[in-house]
C-alpha cells in the first residue's frame, strides 16, 4: 500500500503533488493535532508517560472499547446510538444490585443470596441484547432514523433505571458493597508491568475485540453490514436481508453495551443513575476519530481502537495538566465537530 502511494506521488507533476499532499495533510490533520498535543503534554509533565500512567490509559481505553465497537456498527449503517450510555448504566446497576456482598448492611435485596457471577453476566447481557434488539427492530421495521429511535429508548431506559434504583431498601441511593468474587474477577490482576498491575478486564476486552475483528472481517454478517451501510438498495438487490442485518447490528451493539456495563459495575464500585452518562459521546468521538464514517460503509476495528486510545490519551493528559473537567466537555465537543467535518470533506472529495 505504501509503495503504491509513493509510486502515485512520483507519477504526478508539481501542481498535482502539491494538491495531493495538501489533501493528505488536511485529511490527517486531526491525528497530527492529537499526536502533537500528546507530545506537548508529555514534555510539560513527564509523569504523563510513566509506566503507571500508561497502564492507567490502557485500562481506561479497555473499559471504553466495547461500547465504541457497538456504536461503530450503528455508524457504519449511517446511524448512531444515543441510548448506549443509559444501557450501560442500567446494566451496571442491575449487576451491582445482584452482586452485592451477602452480609452488606445496605444491601438492596437483603433476602437475596448473592447469585453466581456467570449467571448475572448472562442476565445483563440479555438485557443489553433486548435493548439493542428493540432499537434495531424499530429502525428496520418502521423505517425510523436511529437518532429518533435511540433518543426515545435512551429516555425510556433512563426512566426504568430510576425506577429500579427505588426498589427494595435502596431508595435511589448508589449501589456499592460488591461481592469480592465479582470485583476480583474484573479488577483483580495476574500480570504487572513496571510494578503496576493490569486489571483482568483488559484481557477480557482484548478477547472480545479479537472476536469482533473476526465478525467484521471474516463472516457473511460483517460483509453484509458494510454492504448495507454503503448502499442498502444495492444490498437488497444482491440478496441481502437488510432488515435482519440492521436488527443484528443493533442487537450485537446491545450485547457489547452489556459487557461494558458489567465491567463498569465492578470497576466503579459505586453505581448510581449517573453511571453511563455521556458514555455514548466518548464512543462516537472515538469512532469518528478512528475513521468510522457517518456516510456509511466505512470503518475498521483497528481504527476504533486507535480512536479510543487517542481520545483517552488526550483526556488523561488534560487531567495531568490540571485542565478543568468542565472545559474537557468543550474540548470533546470540538473534537467531534472537527472529526465529522474532516470525514464529510473526505466523502465530498471522493464523490
Amino acid at each position: 500500500m505504501k509503495l503504491k502511494c509513493i509510486e502515485k506521488i512520483k507519477s504526478m507533476d508539481k501542481r498535482e503533488k502539491k494538491a495531493y499532499l495538501g489533501e493528505l495533510l488536511i485529511s490527517n490533520s486531526l491525528y497530527i493535532f492529537l499526536i502533537a498535543a500528546i507530545a506537548l503534554i508529555a514534555i510539560l509533565n513527564p509523569r504523563f508517560l510513566s509506566w503507571s500512567s500508561i497502564i492507567n490509559i490502557i485500562s481506561l481505553s479497555a473499559a471504553n472499547l466495547p461500547i465504541a465497537l457497538g456504536i461503530a456498527g450503528a455508524i457504519i449503517l449511517t446511524g448512531t446510538d444515543l441510548s448506549a450510555g443509559r444501557i450501560v448504566g442500567l446494566v451496571a446497576c442491575v449487576s451491582a444490585a445482584l452482586l452485592q456482598a451477602t452480609g452488606y448492611a445496605s444491601k438492596m435485596f437483603p433476602t437475596l443470596n448473592t447469585p453466581p457471577v456467570w449467571l448475572v453476566f448472562l442476565l445483563v447481557i440479555a438485557i443489553g441484547a433486548l435493548a439493542g434488539f428493540i432499537n434495531g427492530y424499530c429502525t428496520a421495521t418502521f423505517h425510523l432514523h436511529p437518532f429518533i429511535v435511540t433518543l426515545s429508548t435512551q429516555l425510556i431506559i433512563y426512566g426504568a433505571l430510576l425506577l429500579f434504583l427505588m426498589i427494595g431498601n435502596n431508595n435511589g441511593q448508589s449501589i456499592s458493597g460488591l461481592d469480592p468474587a465479582f470485583t476480583s474477577l474484573i479488577k483483580g490482576s495476574i500480570i504487572s508491568f513496571g510494578g503496576t498491575p493490569i486489571p483482568n478486564y483488559v484481557w477480557y476486552v482484548i478477547g472480545i475485540t479479537a472476536i469482533m475483528w473476526v465478525v467484521w472481517n471474516k463472516t457473511p454478517f460483517g460483509k453484509n453490514m458494510f454492504a448495507v451501510g454503503s448502499n442498502p438498495d444495492a444490498a437488497t438487490v444482491s440478496g441481502v436481508n437488510v432488515k435482519r442485518v440492521i436488527i443484528l447490528v443493533f442487537t450485537l451493539a446491545g450485547v457489547l453495551y452489556g459487557v461494558t456495563g458489567f465491567i463498569e459495575a465492578a470497576r466503579i464500585g459505586s453505581n448510581s443513575a449517573a453511571t453511563g452518562l455521556n458514555y455514548e459521546l466518548d464512543a462516537i468521538a472515538a469512532c469518528v476519530i478512528g475513521g468510522v464514517s457517518f456516510v456509511g460503509g466505512t470503518g475498521k476495528i483497528g481504527g476504533v481502537i486507535l480512536g479510543v486510545v487517542l481520545l483517552r490519551l488526550i483526556f488523561v493528559g488534560l487531567t495531568f495538566l490540571g485542565i478543568d473537567a468542565n472545559m474537557q466537555y468543550v474540548i470533546k465537543g470540538l473534537i467531534i465537530l472537527i472529526a465529522c467535518a474532516i470525514d464529510m470533506r473526505k466523502y465530498l472529495v471522493k464523490k
